[in-house]
């Protein structure tokens, strides 16, 4: 099988919201929520479930900031604090593996080439069928339920 890397998303866009007021953050639509259960809350920069007692802010996040009409935006979160992102060679990380997801591929033109749906168990093999397909420049992985962005995968 080809290398892959999932990555967390950089935090640098984020990190002026850390430690806002709740009328701060309103007033940049974002909101401040405390965990309450875990997998509640999967943070999109370290690509960890949150800890109940933590708090999240749940963001727009442009995740396809591409010039087609695939462009996408969609809400996430991001556990407050949160300084490095993750980087799994390889691996899936748990808040991926245990959950519904959809992914779709794209070239490098910001085009989709393919999709499917699978459980987070099932991913690697997705991920090696996709790649497999030269024109597959990364792929973006989604929770299917929510819809919200996951995670990026990208050749290694």
């Amino acid at each position: 099988m080809m290398g892959y890397v999932i990555a967390g998303i950089d935090p640098a866009p984020f990190r002026h919201l850390y430690g806002l007021s709740d009328a701060a953050l309103a007033a940049e639509q974002v909101v401040r929520m405390t965990v309450t259960a875990k997998p509640d809350a999967p943070c999109r920069v370290e690509l960890v479930d949150v800890d109940p007692g933590e708090t999240v802010l749940l963001v727009n996040h442009e995740h396809l900031p591409v010039a087609t009409p695939y462009r996408s935006a969609h809400a996430i979160f991001v556990r407050e604090g949160a300084e490095m992102p993750a980087r799994f060679d390889n691996r899936v990380p748990e808040p991926l593996a245990i959950r519904l997801l959809s992914i779709r591929a794209f070239d490098d033109a910001g085009m989709m080439t393919d999709a499917d749906v699978v459980e987070g168990c099932e991913l690697e093999p997705l991920i090696a069928r996709m790649f497999e397909d030269p024109a597959v420049a990364y792929l973006h992985v989604h929770n299917a339920r929510r819809g919200c962005f996951a995670a990026r995968v990208d050749r290694a």
